[in-house]
This record gives structure tokens, sequence and C-alpha cells, in this order.
């Protein structure tokens, strides 16, 4: 699944095409992706400006002059294709097409159909359902030490999960977690109530050094993901933990082999012997 990096990537390489620009022709071909579509979709976006474009947690929120909001979840194989209108018929799961006053397209495509394409009302942004719970963004300024440390001192979830909710905070996914942890020599065992201060001012700054150097990276493309420009991240080749289980360590003063274990799911990558 597309994490932040990825959605910020994407970001990216649509606010070039879109902002600023008229939106005169969405073609939906269909009526739902993992939610219904609204039926009034197309009529609240057509011949309309797209001001600006946010990244919110892995959401992508696309600002209109009338007081709307496009919402976008990329889900687990969606993306954005970007060319100029022509005469190449659409892909089979290109399910939402935006077309701009300049003959643009930014093509949402995903053959899971686990992401989601919806819109509301900007006032009503921070009260929808899907953003009324979400915590500080882990790139933000309220994003820091103390707080995490205030958000996980009591709970007897371990420190991965945690780091996974978006009540502690948003847009984190497994894959930058594991790496995140395994920096800062945290095991992923261990629980919240037992993480010191240090141990989250240690933490913080690792999170978002591993999440910049991603996006500089232009993400990670496991298996077909790639940006709104076409082009494949490669941070994958940076990994020090995730999908190395077998291998030596890469943490400075450490001997120890990396391995794989499963939480809540998902596969954990980590050293036992420096993750204490």
């Amino acid at each position: 699944m597309p994490e932040l990096p990825e959605v910020e990537t994407t970001k990216r390489g649509l606010s070039p095409v879109l902002e600023g620009k008229r939106i005169i022709k969405v073609h939906q071909r269909r009526d739902n992706i993992r939610i219904p579509i609204p039926t009034d979709f197309v009529k609240r976006i057509e011949g309309h400006l797209l001001k600006s474009i946010v990244r919110r947690a892995k959401y992508l929120q696309m600002f209109l002059d009338t007081g709307d909001v496009i919402i976008c979840h990329l889900g687990m194989s969606g993306k954005f294709v970007i060319r100029a209108k022509d005469d190449t018929p659409f892909a089979k799961h290109d399910h939402v097409i935006f077309e701009t006053e300049d003959g643009m397209l930014a093509i949402y495509n995903d053959p899971r159909r686990f992401g989601i394409m919806t819109i509301c009302a900007e006032n009503e942004l921070d009260s929808h359902k899907l953003f009324k719970e979400m915590a500080a963004e882990p790139l933000g300024n309220e994003f820091n030490g103390a707080y995490l440390f205030e958000k996980i001192k009591n709970s007897n979830s371990t420190i991965k999960a945690l780091l996974l909710n978006q009540k502690v905070v948003v847009g984190l996914g497994n894959i930058y977690v594991c790496e995140a942890l395994n920096m800062a020599k945290i095991s992923p065992h261990r629980r919240g109530k037992e993480i010191s201060p240090d141990d989250t001012e240690v933490l913080v700054p690792l999170i978002r050094d591993i999440l910049n150097r991603a996006i500089e990276a232009g993400g990670s493309s496991l298996k077909d993901f790639a940006g709104a420009d076409g082009d494949l991240g490669y941070f994958q080749h940076q990994f020090k933990a995730y999908g190395r289980d077998g291998e030596e360590c890469q943490n400075d003063d450490c001997d120890g082999i990396i391995d794989r274990i499963n939480q809540g799911g998902r596969s954990t990558f980590y050293c036992p012997a420096c993750q204490k």
C-alpha cells in the first residue's frame, strides 16, 4: 500500500498539472471504488477551477473554487497517470479521469479498487468521518518527542502498533515504521508504557528524516508503485531492515541478523541484537 512518501510524491506530480487549472471534463467510469462515488460528483467538479492540492495523512485533498474538496485515497494499488489528451483509449482500470482546460489528463487507475474518490464541502472537511479523529502529521510542527510520549505513555499496545495508529500520528505505514524503529534501536515488542521520553526524543527526528529522504527519492516502488509522472521511486534500495530478514544488521556496532516476525497480521523486520 502506498505510504505517506508515495502519496506526497503523487501530490507533487499532480500539482503542476492540476493546480490553477479548470477541470472541463470528468470521466467517471465506475459508480464506486471502495465506497460509492457521490451521484453529484461530476456535476460538482466540471467547469470549476482546482485551486490547490494538499496531502493529509495518506489522502489527497483537492480544493475547488466552489468551496468543495475532492478526496482521494490510493488504496492498495491506486495511482495517477498524467498524459496529454489524445486518441488513446482509457485502460480497463482507469476509473476517474480529470481533463483540464489545457488538454491534460490526470487518470486515476486502481486495479484492486481499494481506493477512495469522493467529495465534500470544505467547511465540513475537519469533521468528515475520514479525518475527524486524525492525529498530528509526522512532518508537522506539532509532532515532537513530548507529543509522542504523551500519546503512548499509558498504552499497553506495542510501539509498532501505536505508530501505525492514526489517532497517535497519521500517515505512517509498515515499511517506514520498521525502518524508524531499527534506526532508533527500539524493539517493536516494547509497549507504549515502556517507552521513555528519551526514546521518543530519539525516535521522532528519525521518523522525520526517513520520511523526508523517502519523499526525495520518490517513494518506494514495491510492486508497481509509480508517481504521477510515471517515475518509479527508489527508496527501497536504502532499506536497512524492511525485507532484509536473514541479512546482517546495518546499524553501527551491531553484528546481529535481521529477523522477520508477525505483528497484527503484518510483517515486522527488526534486529533482536540491537533493538531493545
